[in-house]
């Protein structure tokens, strides 16, 4: 299969500018990205019957752990309509806790080799782009009964970890399970509930049960040597006709981070039982960096004026990864640091999470969107039902190569997009003639001008010599700074404000001029 390791050029995804004002409002951007990424778009009428069948089927309790009147929880986005996961907590004898984490059973649904089975397996993974989504599954089962909706019988996989006073796991289960979530939280209301602004009764207090958990989780993780690498995630916002309006950067608060724990620990969970039992599964991999890589880093955080000091351990990884968090360049140098790691795979053959610190770890908490996941979850099925959980290494191998390709295809699919809406936005500021200010950042600076990151959108650009000053503007190599005649002086790490010149889309440059100008 080929791979696209470029963002196309506009002129491949439909370029509108030519066209009048209604023709490019109608241009479609997303579907033209997907034809570019061979993105598949319509199920196969095989798969979508085997969906319909498997969908109109009743959630039944026979021989499933019957968890429909324990207090049991979702948490997700506000757009959210696929909720593959859900928490619940209980304090056990000895003021132990018991975290359950319960996922929607896929497996039910989607037995191994139908024609549904390898329509999911082509995809590997849902794709999210700004105006819709490109379900792995057909919608009656990922928006359907796949999804733990609240007030109905969903068919789950439950994993149960009993943790003790500090946070240790001590102990853990699985069981295929039937449940009925009692509460569909959003991000904002969980964070509203961990900051005190929301008491929500019952449901309050387990919500606080399991933030208490998940700190202690979290705590442990990065004292254990996990990655705090904090990257903001822009989220292009569209208007009523589809087009773009403006980016916002996504929160990543308390509320996302204690989901996030309670998701690693039930895939840490799961892949110790299994790999502990000697049963090979496909594990997500993340090794650490090269030597060549961390010498690397520390050559370019030295440029930007930033020391890293010996970072050759996780540990002190983790430190620096502290020690940069208030420093003006932070996004930029949180991207150097992620561009040094090598890049999480699926393997069949080694284990262990280099960034989360964990020796075992594999992918089972979103099967609705992730193939990895599903696959997980027949070995679980497998290994507690005392079957055959193996899977043939050369099997393996093939499901490990064509999941990472099909995920880094999705991805460079996402920012493709979410790209060209960032041009088109800018050249619509620039046309309007009426500038927007923007906060920029000097990340180099160089004989014709310093480049400059705008961290609020996500944009990196040129702000050229010419611009910066009425007077003459030498650039002093010993010190990599721009010197005016007269007065004033730019440097790495030097903040100032920008607004956009000149996009360029076939090139992907943006010029920038100092507001005001």
């Amino acid at each position: 299969m080929k791979k696209n390791r470029r963002t196309p050029a506009v002129s491949e995804i439909n370029d509108a500018r030519a066209y009048p004002e209604p023709a490019r409002r109608a241009c479609d951007d997303t579907l033209s990205v997907m034809d570019f990424y061979s993105i598949r778009r319509d199920f196969p009428a095989k798969a979508v019957e085997e969906a319909k069948r498997a969908a109109a089927r009743p959630a039944s309790a026979k021989g499933r752990l019957d968890l429909r009147d324990r207090m049991i929880f979702t948490c997700d986005p506000v757009t959210a309509r696929d909720y593959d996961d859900a928490l619940s907590i209980e304090t056990a004898r000895g003021g132990k806790r018991i975290l359950g984490v319960h996922i929607a059973d896929v497996s039910e649904y989607v037995p191994a080799g139908g024609a549904l089975d390898k329509e999911a397996f082509k995809r590997s993974t849902s794709v999210y782009f700004a105006d819709k989504v490109v379900p792995m599954l057909p919608e009656c089962l990922s928006n359907g009964v796949c999804s733990l909706a609240p007030g109905v019988d969903r068919l789950a996989f439950s994993v149960f970890i009993e943790f003790d006073k500090n946070g240790k796991a001590v102990g853990r289960s699985f069981a295929k399970s039937i449940i009925r979530s009692g509460k569909r939280f959003t991000y904002e209301q969980v964070m509203s509930i961990i900051s005190g602004g929301t008491k929500c009764g019952r449901w309050g207090k387990i919500v606080r049960e399991v933030h208490e958990l998940a700190a202690q989780l979290r705590s442990a993780r990065f004292s254990a040597g996990g990655l705090d690498i904090d990257i903001p995630e822009q989220e292009v916002v569209l208007d009523e006709s589809g087009e773009m309006s403006g980016i916002v950067t996504r929160p990543y608060d308390e509320s996302h981070q204690m989901i996030e724990e309670c998701m690693v620990a039930a895939n840490e969970a799961v892949a110790a039982e299994l790999w502990g039992k000697g049963i090979k599964i496909l594990a997500r991999l993340h090794e650490s960096p090269d030597p060549e890589k961390i010498d690397e880093l520390r050559e370019q955080s030295k440029a930007l004026g930033v020391k890293c000091g010996d970072i050759s351990s996780p540990k002190a990884f983790t430190r620096f990864l502290g020690a940069i968090k208030e420093h003006p360049l932070a996004p930029l140098l949180s991207v150097m640091v992620l561009r040094s790691m090598k890049r999480a795979v699926y393997d069949g053959t080694k284990i262990g999470h280099f960034g989360l610190a964990k020796r075992f770890y594999a992918h089972f908490t979103s099967p609705i969107r992730r193939y990895p996941d599903l696959v997980l979850h027949r070995q679980l099925s497998a290994y507690l039902a005392g079957g055959q959980a193996r899977i043939p290494p050369q099997t393996l191998k093939k499901l490990a190569v064509h999941t990472t390709e099909m995920e880094e295809r999705a991805a460079e699919a996402e920012r493709a997009l979410v790209e060209i809406k960032k041009y088109r936005l800018l050249e619509e500021e620039l046309a309007s003639r009426q500038p927007v200010t923007y906060n920029a950042v000097i990340s180099k600076c160089t004989p014709f001008g310093c480049f400059v990151d705008i961290p609020e959108i996500g944009v990196s650009g040129l702000v050229h010599i010419s611009v910066l000053s009425r007077k003459f503007v030498r650039f002093d190599r010993a010190s990599a700074t721009l010197v005016a005649a007269g007065g004033g002086r730019w440097k790495t790490g030097d903040c100032l404000k920008v607004e956009i010149s000149r996009v360029d889309f076939g090139q992907r440059r943006l010029d920038f001029v100092p507001a005001g100008k």
